[in-house]
Order: structure tokens, then sequence, then C-alpha cells
């Protein structure tokens, strides 16, 4: 079937529809990994998005259960050059292209992907509208201008669990898929469990694995959860997940995070990183086109080594606006010099910008949960 794809500033791609026949609008961003469309399709950070995958074959190797990272796709649609028809891989269950239609997503492919991402990166991300029902461009482009922008858009409380649960890595839905990763080490298997709350902003399956991986257990909160509810469950340490929208008017988390800090050790990712930076004093920008993809090079300023890192945000922290006095910018971003890392000098609290759990990868980054870990029983004392 023939598709369309129309852009805010008037921009129109045609090729062809594929997955859910119809319409998707959102927020249009590109991803540079090789692998893992499945896992970026389910993550709960492209909410509101519609990804355009700069891999120039997408749906090769199937899908499959375990490569989920939430219970469904959350991105609006998918726009790539090439959509295998089969898949060849000897873990696939489903080829992507069912997968796609089972979740009402709609794919284009067949344009000329490097034009469309070297326009976004010209230009900045912009909102527009995939169609396979209307063949009138003008009307395209002013449905496009018509989609609310992401800046101001709380969309965490959208895509967050309503409510609290317990999080079992025996679940064999929950295993990962990921063979890679060596066993958990004895040491691991025989230590004492410590009781994590992990915020749900938009959370990764592969977060709540690489947590209980440390001998955590872990209980899944809501995003509106406050800091009493949180400190009631007596936690060893409180997570900050990942998730989609601007973090400034998720206020209510800002909260709960100046409620707990010194009072329970705290570690965030991604949104929970921008939102302990605003809960620190400082202030949150939008990036021109977004990080988006599982090569960016970022730098441990206390190690001096480079970490191969995986990356899902439009929002970033203003280094500027943080206290030197109180706070260690610990990571930078190599390729633009953006905050990727910082830690209180004296209260128990890290946070990354990026992805250490980056499913399908790297694993360069995994020793932060470890350190996670350590903060929290030396916390404990």
């Amino acid at each position: 079937m023939q598709s369309i794809l129309a852009l805010e500033d008037g921009r129109i791609f045609r090729g062809l529809g594929y997955g859910h026949p119809g319409e998707c609008q959102g927020e249009v961003v590109f991803n540079t990994s090789l692998t893992g469309y499945q896992e970026i399709a389910t993550d709960p950070s492209y909410a509101g998005q519609i990804v355009v995958l700069t891999n120039p074959q997408i749906g090769n190797y199937g899908t499959n259960r375990a490569d989920n990272e939430a219970a469904k796709p959350y991105i609006e649609g998918l726009i790539v050059r090439e959509f295998s028809a089969i898949s060849s891989n000897w873990r696939s269950e489903q080829v992507a292209d069912e997968y796609m239609e089972r979740y009402k997503v709609p794919v284009l492919a067949e344009i000329d992907t490097r034009a469309l991402v070297r326009h976004l990166r010209d230009n900045g991300v912009m909102r527009g509208v995939i169609s396979t029902r209307v063949d009138d461009p003008s009307a395209l482009v002013e449905r496009a201008r018509r989609i609310r922008k992401m800046d101001g858009t709380d969309l965490a409380r959208v895509v967050s669990t309503k409510s609290a649960y317990e999080f079992d890595a025996s679940d064999g839905r929950n295993q990962s898929g990921d063979v890679l990763l060596p066993a958990p080490d004895q040491e691991t298997e025989t230590r004492k469990h410590l009781h994590v709350v992990a915020y749900d902003f938009g959370i990764k399956h592969n977060i709540l694995r690489m947590l209980t991986r440390e001998g955590c257990r872990v209980t899944v909160v809501p995003a509106e959860t406050t800091t009493e509810d949180v400190l009631a469950m007596k936690p060893d340490g409180v997570f900050l997940s990942n998730g989609p929208g601007d973090p400034e008017p998720v206020d209510y988390a800002v909260r709960a995070i100046r409620g707990m800090m010194g009072r329970v050790p705290v570690f965030g990712i991604c949104l929970g990183h921008q939102l302990c930076g605003l809960a620190l004093g400082g202030r949150t920008y939008k990036l021109k086109f977004g990080h988006h993809g599982g090569n960016h090079p970022v730098r441990n300023n206390a190690t001096g080594k480079v970490e191969i890192t995986a990356h899902n945000h439009n929002f970033a922290v203003d280094p500027d606006s943080i206290n030197a006095n109180e706070v260690e910018l610990t990571h930078v971003d190599l390729n633009d010099q953006t905050l990727e890392g910082l830690r209180h000098k004296t209260l128990p609290l890290f946070t990354v910008q990026y992805h250490p759990e980056a499913a399908p990868g790297p694993h360069d980054s995994h020793y932060l949960f470890r350190d996670f870990r350590q903060m929290m029983e030396e916390w404990k004392g």
C-alpha cells in the first residue's frame, strides 16, 4: 500500500506502507542503532514519537517476546529504508510486519531515510503525520502543525504503571534475550537482597533485570508516588527511571526527589537524571535533534575512560545551572559536550543521562548498577 510522511515544514516523503494501515502522528526523531529495533519500539521513552531508523534494513531477524522492553510498542510509527518481509533468526517468533500490525504501529518504508535524517539534523526534530488513507500532502502538513509540541508535555504519568508491583525476575516473561551477559556470580546469589523502590516514568524491563542481577528486590511504583509513601516501604535505595516527554512539567516527581535526598540512596537515569537536575536547582533545555542510538561516546571524568553508550533523550540538564560546590559533573558526551552524569558531593545520589542497561547493548556502563549496590551497602553501614 502507498504511504506518505508529511512534516510540519512542508517536506513530503512518499513510500510503501507496512504494519498497521492507517495513520499516526507525533514528533519525528531518528535513531542510529544498528540492531535492537524491537527494544526501540517497546521503549516507553518513545511515546508520542515517530522513529526513523538509520540502519538500512529492518525486520530481518524478526521479533520475539524476550526482547520486549515493555508489554507493547510505544512508538507512534516507524520509518525505515527497507522493511524485511521475512525473518531469518532462530529466536524469531513473528515477522516484524505482523508484529507491527498486531500492535497497530504504521510503518513507512522505501523512502530515502538518509535525506530525511539529514533534514532533521539540519532543521531539528519536527512534528509529522504518516498516512495510508489520505493522499493530500497539504492537508497532512496542516494536521502535523496542529500536533501538540513535546515541550511542556508530561508523558510520564501517561505511560507509568497505575499501581505498585514487585518485579518477578523468575517469571519467564521477564527473562532477557541477551545471552551475552555473564551469569550472576556466587557472591551475588548468596548476599542479602536489598530493597529498591523503582519509580516508573516509562521504565524498561532490562533495568529491572539488571537491578535483580545485583541482588535487589524491586518494587515498581507509579510516577506520582509521594516521598512519604516511598519511605514507608523502607527501601534501601530509590531508582528513578527513563521516560518520555519534557521533565519540567513533572513537578510532582521533583518534589518527591527533594524529599528523599539525604534520606535514602538515589540512582537516576535519563528522565530520572533530568528530574534530579531540576531537584538540585538546575534547568533543562531541549536538544535540536536529540540523542537516540547505541553508539554515543561518553567520557567518565573520574577515570578518563570513554564508554560507548545507548541514548534516548530529547532534553538535557544545563551544566551551568548546577551548583558546582554541591554537585560533581561526572560524565560528558564527546559528540556535543552534553552533560551526561552528576553526583552529589555529600549526599548518596548519582545519575546518568544515558541508558546503562542498554538492551541490546552496548554493555560498557553496567558497572553503574554495581555502584548503586555499593552505595546502598555503604549507606546501611
